[in-house]
Formats: C-alpha cells, structure tokens, sequence
C-alpha cells in the first residue's frame, strides 16, 4: 500500500466554476518581459480555462512564474526566460473569476478533531515528531522505487562522523535521487575523507587539531589542482563520504555558489541563475524534498518545488517537503515565502540523520 494521499480535483459542474469565462492571454512584449497583468503561480495545482479545451491543469507549478499556453496546452515558465510574442495568461484573481483556478485542497484530508480550540495545534520544539518519522520512512521506502527524492543539505551534516556515514549510508541505498548544496557542504565533507575533520575539528571527538584551519584550504587547493572533484577521489584514493557516494551511485549534485565561499571547488555554479536552472531540473521531477540545516538554500528550493506531479498514468500525488532544523525560525520563514505544504521536523541535524538510516538499512 503506497502512502500516498489521494487527490481530490475540483468541481467545474458546480457554481461559480461552472460559469467561469475562458482565461484571457497576451502576448510577452519581449524576451524576459511578462505583459501587464500576468498572472502569477503558486506552488499549488492551479488550473485554466482555455478555448475549446476547458479547464487544464498546470503540469508543474513555482513561485512566482508565469503560464505561457500553446495550443491548449500550459507551461510554467520563469519570466526570465519568456521569449518574444509567447502568449502569457493574465489575470489577478485565483476563484475562476478570470478563467483561472488555484486548488489549494485538493490533498487535505479529514481533520480527527473538528474542535475549534485544541493545545499544540502548531508544529514546534515540544512537538513529538514519532508520527513524522513513521510518515516519512514509508514514504521514502516508496518513493526510492517510485519517486525522485531529492536531498538539500547544509554543511553541518558532515561535521559529525556518524551524520556523515548515515548520508552516504542512504545515497548507497537509493534513498538520495540528486542532491542540491553548496560548496561548504563538499568542501567539509571531502576534508573529512582526506583529514577525518570538518573545519579543523576531528569529526568524531571535535578535538581541534594542530594547524586544522588549513584542511578544507588544503582540499580546495588539491580538488582545483586536479581539476573536478571525480578526478580528485580518484587520485586521493577517496573511500567515504556524501560526495564520493554520489560519484560511485552517479547521483547528480548541484554545487550552488555563494559569496561567502573559498576556492571555490570546481563544479560550484557561480552564476546564480545558472545554479537556479539546474536546481530546477530537480525540483521538476522531485516527489519527496528533504531540506536540512540549510535556512536559504531550503528557502531557494521550496520556492522552486510544486506541490503535486502529474504521474503517468495522469493520476495527481503529493509532492512532499520536509524541513529538518532545530529552529523553529526555519521553518516558519519557508511557510512564509510560499511553501505551506512544508512539514517541519524540529532536531539536531545529526541526529534525525542517524536516526533516519538506521530504521531504513534493514
């Protein structure tokens, strides 16, 4: 039994859908221009009615990108990358007023308490997440085989042995479809191949050890020297690790650069729109999101990320989105910027990572 909530569509029998005009479209007055009154995705299944076609449902969606129909059929498009003359849909209402539908319900099951005043009804620190965890190992055991899971990660995941063992233990597995990072996140991780340390600190004991400071400068310098982190295990004899396991499995990553970086390593994005459309790649196809310890580029991805796919055989599911953080400031901030359906899990990153692989190595 898959673990998969099912959809619901709505009724354009009914009023005031059933009424509803046929969405009007303009056409894009120049590359990386929206006409006036563009409409405006969501991350929600958002439908439109078009001339002889009737209502059609986006076949992704985003934030913030803009619907682009072409012979009855719809694409979501940054408006970026909008080219001359495509026709754009327009309107700002979202109730079929305009032609244009979100159904932000359509995955809602029945509430067990419909009381109008309960204790703890809001996701925080004194949560227990036991039903989380349970949700979670079922929906990954299904989509490992169905799905596309993709990984977000922030570079505190390989600062702790056992963290970064559990990671590779589920890349290993078939648990980690693509994952998306920053340099950071392969910079530490690949120190702690060639020196057992992130940052200057053993990543058993976090005993600072002599001169260690220099270790992640050290590994930039050979990784650049070699000229691609593949060729760099290879030389290094690397074993271990989140990056080595994605290289030996052919998991794709996503190196998005930033600022704040040293070296960088070779295959760090430094464009940022470049680094967005690869991403995007990913979150197209993602059926399960698990962003941890990474408040931005968390934010970045469920910005990016639908909240349903299109299967197949033409059925709607889920796509779900978990935030790991020990700040409830995380997850309110992604809820925040668009991404309702984010679930949060509150914990040491360390310890929902270990937590995780040793209830799905068996």
């Amino acid at each position: 039994m898959h673990p998969l909530a099912t959809y619901q569509p709505p009724d354009f029998e009914t009023a005031p859908l059933s009424g509803s005009p046929t969405a009007q479209t303009v056409a894009a007055p120049a590359d990386g221009i929206a006409p006036d009154q563009f409409h405006a995705t969501s991350n929600f299944p958002e439908y439109v009615k078009l001339d002889g076609h009737g209502w059609v449902l986006a076949p992704e969606s985003r934030m913030d990108a803009v619907l682009v129909v072409n012979q009855g059929t719809l694409r979501v498009v940054e408006a970026r990358n909008l080219k001359k003359g495509e026709q754009v849909v327009i309107g700002r209402t979202e109730n079929g007023e305009q032609g244009i539908y979100l159904h932000a319900d359509g995955f809602i099951q029945p509430e067990e308490s419909e009381d109008k005043f309960t204790f703890r009804s809001r996701g925080t620190r004194e949560t227990p997440f036991s039903r989380s965890y349970d949700d979670l190992y079922k929906i990954l055991r299904y989509d490992r085989d169905h799905g596309h899971i993709v990984w977000v990660l922030g570079p505190a995941v390989s600062f702790d042995k056992d963290s970064r063992e559990s990671m590779q233990g589920l890349v290993e597995a078939g648990y980690c479809h693509a994952l998306m990072a920053g340099n950071a996140l392969a910079t530490h991780d690949l120190e702690a191949s060639r020196f057992g340390t992130g940052l200057g600190q053993d990543i058993y004991n976090q005993q600072l050890v002599p001169l260690g400071h220099y270790n992640h400068l050290d590994v930039i310098n050979a990784v650049r020297a070699s000229g691609s982190i593949s060729a760099f295990i290879e030389e290094a004899g690397v074993q271990d690790g989140i990056i080595y396991a994605c290289e030996k499995k052919g998991v794709p990553y996503v190196l998005a650069g930033s600022i704040r970086d040293d070296g960088p390593l070779p295959s760090v994005e430094g464009d940022a729109y470049e680094a967005q459309d690869e991403m995007r790649t990913h979150a197209r196809r993602a059926t399960t999101v698990i962003a941890m310890a990474t408040q931005l580029h968390s934010i970045a991805f469920g910005n990016m990320t639908p909240s349903y796919r299109i299967q197949a055989d033409g059925s709607v599911r889920p796509v779900f989105f978990f935030i790991v953080d020990m700040s409830e400031f995380s997850a309110d901030k992604l809820a925040n910027r668009g991404s309702a359906q984010a679930q949060a899990i509150l914990t040491n990153a360390q310890d929902f990572i270990v937590n995780l692989w040793n209830n799905l190595k068996v």
